[in-house]
């Protein structure tokens, strides 16, 4: 069975990506209002046929209804073998309006319904109208994805239970089931600050080839290529939800969202051909009045000279958190043996940080 176990974070085993400053929490909940919420669905022994090890995890981006009170937002699809529902209404009109929801990928159809009976028993008018926001990650090698893995109660519950303080990471919610390197993965969360303004990104990992990880620019996959593999590798996908209070437009949202794909590729991903790579970004600077004919909103000036600075450090921050939130999701995660008696090792901390150590490359 999946067992819970206190989750350990990179910076409190030193190391530190990047020269920017995280937040005090370190988390996509550093940006104000900001709120995450997490299912996590085990059912069945280890090694059983119809074991289940998934769940969800809702991101939110701000303490309101989204649907009353909209947001700036784009996505970038860094390589598309996978579904992000609600992409082209993003596309179209750059806004968010419904809560991002995140689970496996044989059951986004199950989690999009049930999303959609939520907001139907919040704002009756609002569940005739909003398309919710729900992508994936396949995690059917853990987990029996055909066994009615998941129910509506699932859904509501990581809806419902969305708070803006500490983010559980690891082997929880949508990332219970999720390989990173072909080490167990899961979620993962960091932030930077940026002069006032802040940039949280939350990461679902589920990619990577074992001998291409890097972190903190070293080649620690090299060194564990002999720790334990699983039975079969997969490319997998990621999902980076990316949050700012930066008053940016959806243009610069959607330079925001690939710049999180930069962050990956730090870390040692190439994107794999049968691999979903899908970013999205949001702002909580300017929440769009759904029934005015007019709105002026606040916004950063960019091109040339003007607010270009403020972009690149922006850019900078994203792809810093971005290649820490896939660590955090390393480091906490913990071993687990799924259906069939597949199982996912944990990342052997003690030997990654030995590597680093000799690599001149951690504090203390």
């Amino acid at each position: 069975m999946v067992a819970a176990m206190a989750a350990r974070r990179a910076r409190d085993l030193g190391i530190r990506i990047g020269a920017g400053s995280p937040g005090p929490r370190n988390a996509i909940t550093d940006v104000a209002g900001v709120r995450v919420g997490h299912r996590t669905v085990v059912r069945g022994e280890d090694g059983a046929p119809d074991a289940v090890r998934t769940g969800v995890t809702a991101v939110f981006p701000h303490g309101e209804d989204p649907w009353t009170a909209p947001v700036y937002a784009a996505t970038h699809i860094l390589n598309g073998y996978g579904e992000l529902i609600g992409v082209n209404a993003i596309r179209e009109w750059g806004i968010l309006e419904s809560p991002v929801v995140m689970t496996s990928s044989l059951l986004i159809g199950r989690a999009y319904d049930a999303a959609v009976r939520w907001i139907a028993r919040r704002d009756p008018a609002a569940g005739e109208d909003v398309m919710p926001c729900v992508t994936e990650c396949d995690d059917s090698f853990l987990s029996a994805v055909l066994a009615d893995a998941l129910a509506d109660e699932d859904v509501w519950a990581a809806l419902d239970g969305a708070v803006d303080g500490d983010v559980e990471e690891g082997c929880v919610g949508s990332g219970t089931g999720m390989q990173c390197f072909d080490f167990k993965g899961g979620i993962g969360t960091s932030s930077r600050v940026v002069d006032a303004s802040t940039v949280g990104v939350l990461v679902m990992t589920n990619h990577g080839d074992r001998e291409h990880l890097l972190v903190d620019g070293v080649r620690v996959g090299e060194a564990l290529i002999d720790a334990p593999m699983p039975v079969a590798h997969s490319d997998g996908s990621c999902i980076a939800i990316v949050a700012t209070d930066a008053p940016l437009l959806p243009h610069q949202l959607r330079r925001l969202a690939e710049r999180a794909g930069m962050g990956l590729a730090r870390g040692g991903s190439h994107a794999a051909n049968t691999s979903g790579e899908q970013m999205l970004a949001f702002s909580t600077a300017n929440r769009l009045p759904t029934r005015a004919t007019s709105f002026t909103p606040t916004v950063l000036a960019d091109g040339g000279d003007a607010g270009g600075p403020v972009m690149s450090q922006l850019f900078r921050a994203t792809i810093e958190a971005t290649e820490e939130a896939v660590v955090n999701a390393l480091v906490a995660a913990h071993a687990v043996t799924g259906r069939d008696g597949n199982a996912l090792p944990a990342l052997p901390v003690d030997r990654m940080l030995g590597v680093l150590r000799d690599a001149g490359r951690l504090d203390g």
